[in-house]
């Protein structure tokens, strides 16, 4: 698969994305099951939202999310990885209302006030700034009035009052766009798109945080 950002880490392909679940559990000590499940806890989704993942991956967030959804609820993934892709459709088999499409997120897309909730996991993180804002757009274009998006990805953090034994994985795994990420006001990116009523939820030493914010039109 051709990268349309080299530097970013989050288009993935070949071993990391064959073995892309096992590798986050390692790299969190295990916790990352229990972080996904209590931040889709948190999200309150009702049993006939409409969601809309962006960069779905394997599909395991997705599989979490389908839990909470009666038949009439939807979920939509959009990747680009079609081995990404394939993992979706094996795991989230069991749920017909369910789907995935190959689609690039940083690029206008065609929902208006469809979805009732977007979701997107450690995603942002990997994009330029200017793309950020793309995928914001996006998310508040997609959502329905007075629905929500969640954001689950790094916090705002400072690497200098970092642990070394934290800081230096940390420098080695992630790509150059996650360390302005971890400094930049994310409340204000989203504020200037038109959200609004903000609330978060920490996690991993607050290394991480849950953030969402609701789409509320003048």
């Amino acid at each position: 698969m051709s990268t349309y950002y080299p530097e970013s880490k989050v288009e993935i392909s070949g071993f990391v994305a064959k073995y892309y679940d096992t590798i986050m559990n390692v790299i969190t000590l295990g916790k990352y099951s229990s972080l996904i499940q209590k931040a889709i806890q948190l999200m309150q989704i009702n049993p006939n939202d409409k969601i809309l993942d962006l960069g779905a991956g394997t599909g395991r967030n997705a599989c979490l999310m389908m839990k909470y959804l009666s038949e009439q609820g939807e979920l939509i993934g959009l990747d680009i990885s079609q081995e990404m892709i394939d993992q979706f459709k094996k795991n989230c088999a069991q749920f017909p209302n369910a789907n995935i499409i190959n689609k690039r997120i940083d690029q206008d897309l065609d929902y208006k006030e469809h979805f009732d909730k977007v979701f997107i996991s450690f995603v942002l993180h990997g994009f330029p700034q200017n793309v950020r804002e793309v995928i914001v757009r996006n998310a508040f274009k997609a959502l329905k009035n007075g629905s929500s998006f969640f954001i689950l990805d790094y916090n705002e953090f400072s690497m200098r009052k970092m642990p070394f034994y934290l800081r230096i994985p940390f420098k080695r795994i992630e790509c150059k766009y996650a360390f302005d990420f971890i400094e930049m006001d994310c409340k204000k990116m989203l504020s200037l798109a038109g959200f609004k009523d903000f609330e978060e939820h920490l996690f991993l030493s607050s290394y991480v945080r849950l953030l969402s914010g609701m789409k509320v039109s003048a």
